[in-house]
């Protein structure tokens, strides 16, 4: 057996061609959406958005892959074993809350693109510490949580975000879509050889973009192109910190986005473990919260995090090279103004499939990773993001129907219209609540049920006073936080917390009953027939 002092790890292997091309694209998605929305909503010229922003987040993707890269190199070599390291970039859902939760508000109430931007990394820079400061609590609560809790919550995002969304994109471009979509299967999901062994990722990215090029859908642009070179903006960090402070109702943002982002660096290193590789989740807690910290230094507002998807890169045989490629091409891309040209060329539609197989690897890497009995576990946990999607997408249509001129409109939470969507079995009232911290949610309600299929009676209790202990204040089933209230899913969090505490001291004698006993079928919830 290959000891951890005799073992030499390999940095690069054959299939990190192909991995990095998978978070290449995943990244460069990321980057081309967040900089379009900066230029085209918020009207920050180029200058801030490829000038600032861009290489800012090439930074702070660049220092944050310099850890984890030498964090596989040290696992791998403790442990002797080929490792397979962390994918990592912008949070794809934390950039979307800052930019329409911080930096888009500012903007609309000010119309000062620059007062914007100098937010942004102000609460960039103030979000890296409370993501950091997660590595307090991380490691206590990857103990006593559930790992179908976690990864469950994981899958939810996945589900919807990761993998629904894009797969609309493909619909709604079908020629592109799924040109690149079938080689995607045929390469990735399916495992299949493709001619001279090219990358499937790459490949899918070449069909799609001369399609998109035959259709007159993409264009060969070189505006934009230039030298970017990072500089630190201290400057104007301290504005944009004084004006975050000046707008302490700001911080009611950026507390929650951060613990979700600190939570789901925990659930993605959870993920890793399943898959056989083991990294401590203190340190990459710390690393994803200083480099969002170093990325607010040179210009750039967005978080980084340890990605979802490591399950998809070890299935493709991934070591550390991967990451260490897309660390050097995406700062070189982001340096020389290359990414506006790639904006230009490569459409959304043929980097799409890519993240509905990365949403395909985790769903499907959970369910051989925790026990059967727990699968009852994962599927609540995914069911908060559902709702999720449902309420933002209530709230796009109805600014989308604003944006044409409609008027006379009752507006989303509007009493009337609530009791009218609930008449047409549109239960808004329930899903804003489960939208509302959903990625919490999701891991409560997780654990909640593991614990109780277990027999954990007390960790269920837990979970539920927790949960009721943060409804009070806002952090889940609110849109901000606030002094305590006592609402009335706080109190239901608490009757479910009073049950599952003394209950079981009253009923000893009952025993909880393991799906092993009959030795035929698995512990699944009994329905009434017709459910």
């Amino acid at each position: 057996m290959t000891t951890g002092r005799s073992y030499t790890y390999k940095l690069f292997a054959r299939n990190d061609f192909s991995a990095f091309w998978a978070l290449f694209t995943d990244n460069l998605i990321n980057l081309i959406v967040l900089s379009g929305i900066c230029q085209f909503v918020f009207n920050m010229p180029a200058e801030i958005v490829f000038g600032r922003i861009v290489p800012g987040a090439a930074v702070a993707i660049l220092a944050g892959i310099a850890v984890y890269a030498w964090l596989a190199k040290h696992t791998a070599e403790k442990e002797g074993r080929d490792v397979t390291a962390l994918p990592y970039g912008i949070s794809t859902p934390v950039m979307f809350v800052y930019l329409f939760g911080v930096i888009g508000p500012i903007y609309w109430s000010t119309n000062d693109a620059m007062l914007a931007w100098q937010v942004g990394i102000g609460a960039g820079f103030m979000g890296g510490i409370v993501a950091g400061l997660g590595a307090i609590v991380g490691p206590w609560l990857k103990r006593v949580t559930p790992r179908a809790g976690m990864l469950g919550t994981l899958c939810g995002i996945a589900l919807v975000f990761i993998g629904t969304v894009p797969l609309a994109t493909i619909f709604e471009n079908p020629f592109i879509g799924f040109a690149s979509m079938i080689i995607i299967l045929w390469g990735l999901v399916g495992r299949h050889r493709l001619p001279f062994n090219i990358p499937a990722g790459l490949l899918a990215l070449i069909v799609g973009t001369v399609v998109a090029l035959g259709m007159g859908e993409a264009s060969v642009s070189f505006e934009g192109v230039g030298i970017y070179l990072p500089v630190p903006y201290f400057g104007d960090l301290i504005a944009g910190i004084q004006h975050l402070f000046a707008n302490p109702e700001l911080f009611l943002v950026l507390v929650p986005v951060q613990i979700y982002n600190f939570i789901e660096t925990m659930n993605n290193v959870e993920s890793a473990e399943a898959a056989g590789d083991h990294y401590p989740v203190a340190l990459c807690q710390v690393t994803d919260g200083v480099g969002t910290m170093i990325g607010a230094v040179f210009g750039s507002p967005f978080p980084t995090t340890a990605y979802i998807g490591h399950p998809a890169y070890k299935r493709m045989g991934a070591r550390s090279g991967y990451i260490i490629g897309v660390g050097l091409v995406i700062p070189f891309a982001a340096f020389f103004g290359l990414l506006a040209f790639l904006n230009n060329l490569i459409p959304v539609a043929a980097a799409a499939p890519v993240l509905v197989f990365v949403a395909l690897s985790l769903v499907t890497n959970t369910a051989h990773s925790v026990k059967t009995d727990h699968i009852a576990a994962v599927t609540i946990a995914m069911m908060p993001h559902v709702s999720a999607f449902l309420v933002i997408k209530w709230g796009a249509l109805a600014g989308a129907l604003g944006a044409l001129g409609a008027t006379g409109m009752a507006q989303l939470g509007d009493p009337e219209l609530t009791a009218a969507l609930l008449q047409q079995g549109a239960h808004y009232e329930g899903h804003l609540a489960l939208s509302q911290g959903a990625i919490l949610t999701g891991l409560i309600w997780g654990a909640i049920v593991a614990s109780v299929i277990d027999g954990d009676f007390r960790n269920a209790g837990g979970f539920a006073l927790a949960a009721a202990l943060m409804s009070l204040v806002g952090i889940i089933h609110s849109a901000s936080l606030h002094w305590p209230e006592f609402s009335g899913v706080a109190m239901g969090y608490l009757i479910a917390a009073a049950f599952l505490y003394i209950y079981p001291i009253f009923h000893k004698a009952e025993q909880h009953e393991d799906a092993a006993e009959d030795g035929v079928k698995p512990h699944v919830p009994h329905l009434p027939a017709g459910e």
